[in-house]
């Protein structure tokens, strides 16, 4: 049981072989952090909205995405903000319009497992 933290070598096992193999694929805890953080942004149904319209169709302005997902501009503008911060969209100034994408592929490659089309 070499892979079990000495705060916890002291517990009593059943499976030994397989606790230092679940140590394992744990892996770091900023690892496990990091994927938390990210489902926790996706599980908000709104952002989560928002992310399958950019995915889908490409970039999107903030009253277009309102549009679509029947948000207001500005709870738009607040989901994209956290979005941003997370590094999960980035925007493109084109004159007075910001047109958001998804930047973050671990991101991408959640939402196309959400793959099923609304309209087939």
């Amino acid at each position: 049981m070499h892979l079990v933290p000495a705060d916890r070598a002291d517990r009593r096992t059943i499976d030994g072989h397989r606790v230092c193999d679940a140590i394992a694929a744990i892996g770091e805890p900023d690892h496990v952090r990091t994927w938390a953080d990210r489902f926790s942004l996706l599980a908000d149904a709104n952002r989560l909205a928002l992310l399958l319209a950019l995915y889908r169709t490409g970039p999107l302005a903030v009253s277009d995405l309102a549009i679509a997902t029947g948000m207001n501009d500005p709870a738009v503008s607040q989901a994209l903000r956290l979005l941003r911060a997370a590094g999960v969209v980035e925007g493109e100034k084109e004159g007075r319009v910001v047109r958001y994408r998804v930047v973050d592929e671990d991101v991408r490659g959640l939402l196309r497992q959400c793959g099923v089309n609304a309209a087939g």
